[in-house]
């Protein structure tokens, strides 16, 4: 299978100026893009139910079945990918979600809250980070490793960007007010940025680097495969590990032992640390194999559990925690699609993407219910037990995945 040239990103930029910047434009309609659809619901939460008198429980339904609906829909997306629509989905779902937000905004009951967030779901998965990586993926082959890289670098200060405004708009105007103006940044910024980046990486490809032939049976071949079941297995468990920890940080930390101020103080942490491990890792580029850096990436999320279960007597411990778990969520986001790339080939690889991003994204789902179970088996302790688990499995997995050229 014939594999297209790299396109240059960094040294040789004079060559090709727009393809740093379409990148760079990807990246800002990323981080509207999650600040919108994904971390508004936690920004105004409180917001929400403090008028409407709704549960924090019914309220979470409606992201919890986003989420279903998004990791239903991305093996449909990725396919779309790979028929040359990465454009057209990364627009359309702005648009879509936009348009969403603006029904949350309006919504009175339950039920048109639920709908709205439903539909929510097929909106992420067509304009969020599986298929801007499938896309890039597919336009820029060798050299979609370090724009993944800068698309996160930017991306990864959604929460940032999304909880302060969330705050000021709602205080200031309500939090139908603030959902409107977050649906204004996808419909009048993140679409428009998308369109142009997206043409402008398209145009690069009839250049001279179009993807390898599409196969209708890649996809087919790939589910059976042990690779295939491996990499989502994995995955899979790795964002389980994750956003079950994340969802309960701060009771999670003080039943351990840790204060109150001094939890808060860790959880703030662990996202500006994604950063510094994406950083690292687009430091040392091609040093870093792909399969090696996510194997060690596996081996940090079992480390930070082991680190977490000696806080009690070291309260302080959970700095290094926060510093080993964001560090290897920061790595793991960006090889996953590196990996597959590299693993499974690049035919179908939007299709193949696509299935694989079915565990995490479930795993997402699922992560609050399971990580309640388990407070509720054995405490903190056991939540920590679990999230160990699910490292070292996933680190097993990953052992047992060889390269195609292996």
């Amino acid at each position: 299978m014939s594999t297209p040239p790299p396109l240059p990103l960094s040294g040789s930029d004079a060559d090709q100026p727009g393809d740093a910047l379409a990148v760079w434009l990807l990246a800002v309609g990323q981080t509207l893009g999650y600040a919108s659809l994904y971390y508004s619901f936690g920004a105004l939460l409180v917001a929400v139910g403090d008028e409407t008198g709704w549960s924090k429980g019914q309220m979470a339904l409606g992201l919890t079945l986003s989420l279903i609906c998004a990791a239903l829909s991305s093996p449909l997306t990725g396919r779309l990918v790979d028929r040359g629509r990465g454009v057209e989905l990364l627009a359309g779902g702005a648009i879509l979600g936009g348009l969403c937000l603006l029904t949350i905004a309006q919504a009175r009951s339950l039920w048109q809250w639920y709908l709205a967030w439903i539909i929510v779901g097929p909106a992420m998965a067509a304009s969020l980070y599986e298929t801007c990586f499938a896309f890039l993926t597919r336009r820029l082959g060798s050299a979609a490793r370090p724009a993944i890289i800068r698309v996160t670098l930017v991306a990864g200060l959604a929460s940032t960007l999304a909880f302060p405004l969330g705050a000021s708009l709602s205080s200031l105007a309500g939090w139908r007010w603030a959902f409107s103006a977050f649906a204004g940044l996808e419909l009048l910024v993140a679409a428009p940025v998308m369109i142009y980046a997206g043409i402008r990486l398209r145009r690069r490809e009839r250049a001279g680097a179009a993807p390898p032939p599409q196969s209708r049976d890649a996809l087919r071949r790939a589910l059976g495969q042990a690779r295939f079941w491996l990499l989502a297995l994995g995955f899979g468990l790795a964002w389980m590990n994750h956003s079950m920890l994340v969802t309960y940080f701060i009771p999670l930390f003080t039943g351990l032992g840790v204060s109150a101020s001094l939890a808060v103080a860790a959880a703030a942490t662990v996202g500006p640390f994604q950063v510094v491990g994406r950083i690292t890792l687009m430091l040392l580029d091609a040093r870093a194999p792909a399969l090696l850096a996510t194997r060690t990436g596996f081996a940090m999320q079992a480390a930070a559990a082991l680190i977490l279960l000696m806080a009690g007597a070291a309260p302080m411990l959970v700095f290094l925690f926060a510093v080993a778990q964001g560090s290897a969520i920061g790595i793991l986001s960006i090889l996953r699609p590196v990996l597959i790339a590299e693993v499974m080939g690049r035919d179908g690889f939007g299709a193949i993407s696509g299935a694989i991003a079915m565990g995490p994204l479930l795993a997402n789902a699922a992560a609050p219910v399971t990580g309640a179970f388990l407070l509720g088996l054995g405490g903190p302790v056991a939540l920590v037990f679990g999230a160990l688990a699910m490292a070292a499995v996933g680190l097993g997995l990953m052992l047992m995945v060889r390269s195609r050229a292996a």
